[in-house]
């Protein structure tokens, strides 16, 4: 960074104490927190994290020097929450990935159901044989089952899960019918999140990682082997 751009001494300073003041605040809210969830608790957390990385950038900038925090998922979704304080209406907002790993036990359920609604004369102008197909399957099982039956039974339709996310965003009043039907994932302003909730093998992964590198220094022997069972090797006593 040239210098004509770099930030001032002064602003370094000002942003080292936004951080302390945001501190304060963060602590304050956890002594008073009504619950796991307090709102204020959050929006503190947010705040400080916004100001530590503010502080974080400008003394990189200044100093060529960093802080020791780690901030976690310094994106949007940490934005200071300036939804309203009692919100009127919210919209939850989920997205679940999923892979096709066996595309014949989806046709083959896809199928049943088709059978089903035939049989109970229920069958919709077009719908019959729409499950001969990966595509036609999918549109029969997810008309047919709500999304979170989907969820707990993935398995038997041959899906496999990937990561998924749950975003609860707070509104002043509920949408008119119909408004955001024709694009419904546009427009989320990060700033009224309420809460969110991520799935993620990812996290799985973090953690059986530590779990290894526990057990592996747990079963080190005093000559720092292991068999390949994980028990010690005996000593060699001509070495």
């Amino acid at each position: 960074m040239s210098d004509a751009v770099q930030p001032t001494a002064a602003e370094v300073r000002a942003a080292a104490e936004a951080v302390k003041t945001a501190l304060d605040r963060h602590l304050a809210a956890v002594e008073r927190r009504s619950g796991d969830d307090d709102p204020a608790v959050y929006e503190a957390f947010n705040e400080l994290a916004a100001a530590a990385e503010e502080y974080d950038e400008l003394l990189y900038d200044r100093y060529d020097e960093v802080t020791p925090f780690e901030i976690p998922g310094t994106d949007d979704t940490l934005l200071p929450y300036t939804g309203p304080e009692e919100p009127n209406a919210l919209s939850v907002l989920i997205r679940r990935d999923y892979a096709v790993v066996e595309p014949q036990r989806l046709l083959a359920q896809a199928q049943r159901v088709e059978a089903v609604e035939e049989d109970g004369a229920t069958a919709a102008a077009g719908f019959d044989a729409a499950a001969g197909t990966v595509h036609g399957a999918l549109g029969v099982l997810f008309g047919e089952f709500e999304p979170d039956e989907i969820a707990s039974r993935h398995k038997e339709f041959g899906l496999e899960e990937g990561d998924s996310t749950l975003w609860v965003t707070a509104a002043d009043e509920p949408a008119d019918p119909g408004e955001w039907l024709e694009s419904p994932f546009e427009s989320i302003d990060p700033q009224r999140v309420v809460c969110r909730f991520d799935v993620s093998a990812v996290f799985d992964e973090e953690s059986d990682d530590d779990e290894i590198e526990d057990e592996t220094e747990d079963d080190l022997g005093p000559d720092g082997e292991l068999d390949e069972d994980g028990d010690l090797e005996p000593l060699d006593a001509d070495r």
